[in-house]
């Protein structure tokens, strides 16, 4: 089950049935199950106050991913998402609002799917999958 859920911003597109369809089909690509997957699209300020609390981090951030999968098999979690670091990352990147916000959706899918990126290296195929996994978009 994947959920767009509104905590303080409202979520930032409406075909919910083909992002569903779509983080489905990435899920399925790695060998994997859908469990309670729940994307929940916030303010910068709503999210720079979880990344203090959870993580002790005093910074802003595009996501932040709690998994929360309870086998090998299925994944599951909650990506919390901030909107307003997305539409300011995407004009300062000079592409359209919803590339990078899908980019940013399947970066915690990915987190979930077990990819991590505290290296270059490890950031470098972060990247390579979030390609991969954008092409397979509708």
């Amino acid at each position: 089950m994947i959920q767009f859920l509104a905590i303080d911003t409202p979520v930032p597109f409406d075909n919910f049935e083909e992002v569903r369809g779509w983080v489905e089909r990435v899920i399925q690509s790695f060998g994997k199950k859908t469990g309670e997957v729940f994307f929940l699209f916030c303010s910068d300020q709503f999210l720079f106050e979880m990344n203090l609390k959870h993580l002790e981090h005093d910074t802003f951030t595009d996501i932040i991913t709690f998994d929360l999968s309870e086998s090998n098999d299925f994944i599951g979690g909650e990506m919390y998402v901030s909107v307003d670091r997305i539409l300011e990352n995407s004009k300062l990147l000079g592409i359209a609002s919803i590339e990078e916000i899908h980019r940013v959706m399947i970066h915690g899918v990915l987190h979930l799917l077990g990819y991590k990126d505290k290296t270059k290296t490890d950031e470098a195929e972060m990247r390579r999958q979030e390609n991969y996994c954008l092409s397979l978009r509708s």
